[in-house]
C-alpha cells in the first residue's frame, strides 16, 4: 500500500496560516474528560475489532496483488516486450476515513489504483479489470460507475466494501515507492485522474498539517459521530461530509496544538460559532502550482464568490470542499455549533455530560410541516441508480423553494432516506418546512411552490438513464401524519417524559418572551394538476448566510407555517404558505427546527485571511496577513473566554471581500430553458422569474468602498448585507438585467377559489 506512515509529533514548528490561539497544555480536568470521551466512543461502537482490522489489511493486500497482475496482463496483450511486462506495475493507495484512521466497523474503504500511461481507464480499468473482478468468487455487488464526476468501481471483497478509483499517470512504469504527494505526479494527466488523485493527496496533507495525529483522530471521531447524531453529516444534502469535518477539526488542532480532545471539541464549537462565513477555513496557503490547474480563488472565478462556507483543501489544486452548502444548511449547522458550545460550557459546570452533547436530533418532532419525496423503480439495480440521481438533485429543490419564496419558506433536508418494507423498490426523503423566523405574520400574503415542484420534477425526470418504472412524487405531510416506517422498528415513539437539552432550550426561550406569534392553520385542498398561471418573481436573499458582520445564531422558539397542498399522484404537489414581508434590512437570521433566531453583533472591523495580489494582478497564492504578535493569549488570560474570543477573531484578519448575491448561478441557468417553456414568453414586463431575481437583488442601494471605487462588503446602516451592483450581476450571469426597481412585497395569492374549485370538481 502506498501512503507513507506518520506518527504523532509536535516538533514545535507552527502549523497553519496563523499563530496558534493557545499553546497551553491540558489540565487535570481535560485529562479526565478526554478519558471519558474515549471510553464513550468505544462504548458506542466506533472502533472496529482487531479481527476486522486484520481482515481489511488482508483484503487490501489481495487487491494490490490483483491490480499488479492486471497491469501485467494488459501490458502483454498490448504487445509490450517481456522486460516491460515484468516491469509493469500498479499500486493501491487508501484515502478517506480509513487512511485518516477514523473509520468504524463495516465502513467502506476508499482506494485508488495508480497505473501506467498505457493502462486506459475506459478499456482496461472498467473493461479488463472489471472482467477479472467479476470472475472472482470473493467479489460481490460489483457496480462500475464510469461516467461519474470521479469515476468509481464499487464492490465487496470478502464482505469488505471497496470504492476503487483509477489514476492514469504519464509514467511508463509505476515505481513501488511512488510518492503521490508531489505535484509533479499531476503532469500530463487528465481531469479524471486529477480528481481521483485529489482524495489521497488531501488526506496525506491533512495528516502532515496537524500537530498530534492521535488527538486529531479522537477529536475527528467525536465530531463525525456528533454530526451524524445531529443530522448534519451529508455532503449531498448540503451539509458537510467526511473530508469537510476532517479539515475543520484539523484547523482547530493547529490553533490549539497542545490541547487534548476534550478541549479541542469545546474549542471546535467556540471557534466555528464565532466564524464569520464565508471567510475560508484553510490549513495552509493556496499555491497556484505550475500546471495551470484551477484553484479556488474568488478574485478570478466569479462562482467561487458565491460559496457560503468555504473549506479549502490543502493539496494542489486547492478547491472548496463544501460548495454544496446552502443558506439553509449553513443556518442549521451554525445553530448546532451554538448548541454544542452551550453544552460544552455546561459540562464545565457539571450541568451536562457527553450524553447531552450526543443527543440525537428529533427531526420528526422539530417541524409541523414536511415535504415527502417518494421514489420507486422496477428492481434493485434501477432503484440504486435512481436513488443516486435523485439524491444529487434534492439540493436543487431546497434552493429553489427558498429562492422562489424570498427565503421566507425555509427547508431542512433530512440527510438520509427511509424505506417502507411493505413497498419493495421504494424509498422516501423528507424536508422540514418552516416560515422564516422573527417577522410578523400578514394573513393576506401566501406562497405557492407548485411551479417550483414542477421544475424540480422536470429536472429529475431528465435523467439520461431513465427507465420505465422510475417515478417520483412530492407531497406535503403534517407532523402527526408522518408514516411509521421512518421510526425505529416502525413504531412511532411516544413523547419523551424526560426533558432533553433541546426541549429545555426551547422552553427557556419561550419563557424569555421570544416565542413566535405565527398562527398554525389547517391544510386546505388544492385541485390536482392546477398550476398557477401568474408569473412569480424570485430573489436571492442571502441574509441568512453568515457574513463579515460577525453575527451568529442563537435559537429561540417559534411556530411553523400554514401549508396548502394537493394530491401528488400524477400531478404537481401544491404547497402554499402564509407569510409576511421580508425585513427590509435582511438582518433577521433564521434558525432550525421550532426556533426563531436573534443576532449577536460581532466586531465590524474584523475580516479574514488575505487574498494577496501585486499591482492589481493575481500572484497565484492565497495566504494570511502577517502573523499577529501576541496572537496566542498569556497563561493568565487563557482562562478568560473574552480574551480567547478576541484571539479567535484575530485569526480572521485580512481584506477578503465576500459577495452575497445570486449564488448557485449554474443551477438557475440549468433551469432557464424549462422556465421559459412554463412561463408565457409574450410578456413585456420583465416578469421572467430569473430576470426578476436579478433586478430585485440589485435593488438595494450599493455601498461604496472608502475610496469610492465601487461596491464593498460593508453593511448598510441598518445592518443588512449589501447586494452587488447590477453591472456586476450582468457580468456574472450573462443574462439581460431588468431595470433596477424597488423591492416588491411578497406575492399576494389567495387560493380559496382553487379550494372551492377542487370541491366542486370532486
Amino acid at each position: 500500500m502506498g501512503s507513507p506512515g506518520m506518527g504523532n509529533r509536535n516538533s514545535g514548528q507552527r502549523l497553519g496560516i496563523t499563530e496558534p490561539i493557545s499553546l497551553g497544555g491540558p489540565t487535570d480536568y481535560d485529562v479526565i474528560k478526554t478519558r471519558e470521551l474515549e471510553k464513550y466512543l468505544q462504548d458506542v461502537g466506533l472502533y472496529e475489532s482487531q479481527e476486522e482490522a486484520v481482515r481489511r489489511e488482508e483484503v487490501l493486500g489481495r487487491l494490490d496483488q490483483i491490480v499488479k497482475n492486471w497491469v501485467k496482463a494488459i501490458s502483454r496483450a498490448k504487445g509490450l516486450n517481456e522486460q516491460l511486462v515484468q516491469e509493469a506495475n500498479a499500486k493501491i493507495f487508501t484515502f478517506g476515513s480509513y487512511r485518516l484512521g477514523v473509520h468504524g466497523p463495516g465502513a467502506d474503504i476508499d482506494t485508488l489504483c495508480v497505473g501506467p500511461r498505457h493502462a486506459t481507464r475506459e478499456e482496461d480499468f472498467f473493461g479488463e479489470l472489471h472482467k477479472m473482478l467479476s470472475e472472482m468468487p470473493e467479489v460481490s455487488e460489483l457496480h462500475p460507475v464510469p461516467d461519474a464526476h470521479v469515476p468509481v468501481m464499487g464492490f465487496k471483497f470478502k464482505g469488505v466494501s471497496i470504492d476503487l478509483l483509477y489514476a492514469r499517470l504519464s509514467l511508463w512504469v509505476i515505481p513501488e515507492d511512488l510518492d503521490i504527494s508531489q505535484d509533479s505526479i499531476l503532469q500530463n494527466t487528465d481531469e479524471q485522474t486529477v480528481r481521483s488523485l485529489n482524495g489521497c493527496r488531501v488526506t496525506d496533507q491533512i495528516l502532515r498539517l496537524v500537530p498530534n495525529i492521535q488527538n486529531f483522530r479522537t477529536t475527528l471521531r467525536c465530531m463525525r459521530f456528533w454530526a451524524k447524531r445531529r443530522g448534519v453529516y451529508s455532503n449531498v444534502a448540503g451539509f458537510l461530509g467526511g473530508i469537510n469535518w476532517a479539515l475543520l477539526v484539523a484547523r482547530i488542532c493547529q490553533l490549539y496544538p497542545n490541547a487534548l480532545p476534550n478541549m479541542l471539541v469545546s474549542r471546535f464549537f467556540r471557534v466555528y460559532t464565532q466564524w464569520r462565513w464565508p471567510n475560508p477555513v484553510m490549513l495552509c496557503p493556496i499555491e497556484e502550482g505550475s500546471f495551470g490547474l484551477q484553484v479556488w480563488d474568488p478574485r478570478k472565478y466569479p462562482k467561487d464568490r458565491f460559496h457560503l462556507m468555504p473549506i479549502i483543501t490543502p493539496a494542489y489544486p486547492s478547491m472548496n470542499s463544501s460548495y454544496n452548502v446552502s443558506s439553509s444548511t449553513l443556518r442549521i449547522m451554525t445553530d448546532e455549533f451554538q448548541r454544542g458550545g452551550e453544552i460544552c460550557e455546561a459540562m464545565e459546570a457539571n450541568k451536562a455530560d457527553w450524553d447531552t452533547l450526543f443527543e440525537a436530533y428529533a427531526f420528526f418532532d422539530a417541524y409541523k410541516n414536511y415535504l415527502q419525496i417518494d421514489i420507486c423503480a422496477e428492481n434493485d439495480d434501477d432503484l440504486r441508480k435512481w436513488k443516486g440521481w435523485v439524491e444529487s438533485r434534492l439540493r436543487q429543490l431546497t434552493l429553489k423553494i427558498e429562492r422562489h419564496t424570498y427565503n421566507m419558506l425555509q427547508c431542512h433536508p433530512h440527510p438520509g432516506d427511509f424505506q417502507d418494507k411493505s413497498r419493495p423498490f421504494h424509498c422516501s426523503y423528507f424536508m422540514g418546512l418552516q416560515r422564516k423566523q422573527g417577522v410578523p405574520v400578514n394573513e393576506s400574503e401566501q406562497f405557492d411552490i407548485r411551479l417550483t415542484v414542477e421544475e424540480f420534477k422536470h429536472t429529475v425526470n431528465m435523467y439520461t438513464l431513465w427507465k420505465s418504472g422510475m417515478e417520483i412524487r412530492v407531497s406535503h405531510v403534517k407532523r402527526r401524519n408522518i408514516p411509521n416506517f421512518v421510526f425505529p422498528g416502525g413504531v412511532r415513539p411516544s413523547r419523551p417524559s424526560k426533558a432533553t437539552w433541546d426541549s429545555r432550550r426551547v422552553a427557556d426561550a419561550k419563557v424569555s418572551g421570544h416565542a413566535g406569534s405565527d398562527k398554525s392553520g389547517e391544510v386546505k385542498g388544492v385541485a390536482d394538476g392546477q398550476v398557477d398561471g401568474k408569473k412569480r418573481k424570485r430573489v436571492d436573499d442571502n441574509a441568512d448566510a453568515q457574513s463579515k458582520n460577525g453575527k451568529y445564531v442563537t435559537a429561540v422558539a417559534s411556530s411553523s407555517p400554514e401549508v396548502q397542498v394537493g394530491s401528488p399522484v400524477g400531478t404537481v404537489s401544491s404547497c402554499s404558505t402564509k407569510c409576511d414581508h421580508l425585513d427590509a434590512t435582511g438582518s433577521v437570521e433564521p434558525a432550525k427546527g421550532n426556533a426563531e433566531s436573534h443576532m449577536v453583533n460581532g466586531s465590524d472591523n474584523l475580516s479574514t485571511e488575505e487574498l494577496s495580489s501585486h499591482n492589481g494582478e493575481v500572484d497565484g497564492s492565497l495566504r494570511c496577513s502577517p502573523p499577529h504578535k501576541g496572537l496566542h493569549v498569556t497563561a493568565d488570560a487563557a482562562t478568560s473566554k473574552e480574551a480567547e474570543n478576541l484571539a479567535i477573531e484575530k485569526i480572521m484578519s485580512g481584506p477578503y471581500v465576500s459577495h452575497h448575491a445570486l449564488h448557485e448561478l449554474e443551477e438557475l441557468e440549468d433551469d432557464l430553458e424549462f422556465r421559459n417553456q412554463v412561463v408565457s414568453a409574450g410578456n413585456t414586463n420583465n416578469d421572467d422569474p430569473l430576470l426578476s431575481s436579478v433586478s430585485d437583488s440589485a435593488g438595494a442601494a450599493p455601498v461604496l468602498s472608502s475610496n469610492g471605487a465601487g461596491p464593498s462588503s460593508s453593511l448598510h446602516a441598518s445592518g443588512g448585507i449589501e447586494e452587488l451592483e447590477p453591472a456586476e450581476l450582468t457580468a456574472m450571469t450573462s443574462i439581460p438585467v431588468a431595470p433596477v426597481v424597488q423591492r416588491k412585497p411578497l406575492i399576494r395569492l389567495n387560493f380559496t377559489s382553487f379550494g372551492k374549485a377542487s370541491e366542486k370538481s370532486g
